[in-house]
């Protein structure tokens, strides 16, 4: 199958119920049973075909009753209002995995295993994320509200570094680990403290992660 040339690189942060480290991370069942995530990402550049999708922001809420890859997922696209129709349009179908090959972007992964996707939320998000500071924030009023910071130690108090390093996956390639607290309001109610998040520099194509 012949896929539009689309690319993005930018920075991603993901938020979700697990544990530190996140069980899904390494073929493992979710800490709680089900799996409830928020994940952000900031275009520094991009395209779709010939629309440029540069600066922009965009994400999506989703939770599934138990592990992803048992599916039934529910899912709530959130785009950057400040994208023109042809932008909205383009975004859509990245985070849908209409453009994607299955299996190799999360875009794919996460778009297969939802039965249910939700109208867009088209709003302003606030978005930050120092990759190797390990902080980053995500906020849409009314419906977002996340805040993610360095893993501590829990004698110490000293902040922790930790990698993910996976060579093979379908979201990232190297991700370093750090602690949320997340907050989602009104078709997705969900909200978790000190959980599981991880940032990265995020390079991605139809194909899969590009760095």
């Amino acid at each position: 199958m012949t896929y539009t040339d689309w690319e993005i690189h930018g920075t991603l942060i993901s938020s979700c119920n697990c544990a530190w480290g996140c069980p899904c991370q390494f073929n493992s069942l979710p800490t709680y049973g089900d799996c409830q995530a928020l994940l952000g990402i900031e275009i520094e550049k991009g395209h779709f075909g010939d629309i440029k999708l540069d600066d922009l922001i965009f994400g999506f809420a989703v939770r599934w009753p138990g592990a992803v890859h048992e599916g039934d997922g529910e899912f709530i696209p959130v785009l950057d209002e400040r994208a023109s129709d042809e932008q909205r349009a383009a975004l859509l179908k990245i985070v849908k995995g209409e453009e994607s090959e299955p299996g190799a972007t999360l875009f794919s992964v996460y778009g297969s295993t939802c039965s249910k996707v939700h109208d867009p939320v088209f709003a302003a998000i606030d978005y930050g994320c120092d990759v190797d500071g390990r902080v980053a924030h995500m906020s849409v009023p009314g419906m977002i509200d996340s805040k993610i910071g360095p893993i501590t130690n829990a004698t110490t108090g000293e902040t922790q570094e930790v990698k993910i390093l996976m060579p093979g996956g379908f979201e990232f390639r190297e991700a370093q680990v750090a602690s949320g607290t997340t907050k989602i309001m009104g078709v997705l109610e969900m909200e978790w403290e000190l959980s599981h998040s991880h940032l990265a520099n995020f390079h991605i194509g139809p194909h899969g992660p590009l760095n």
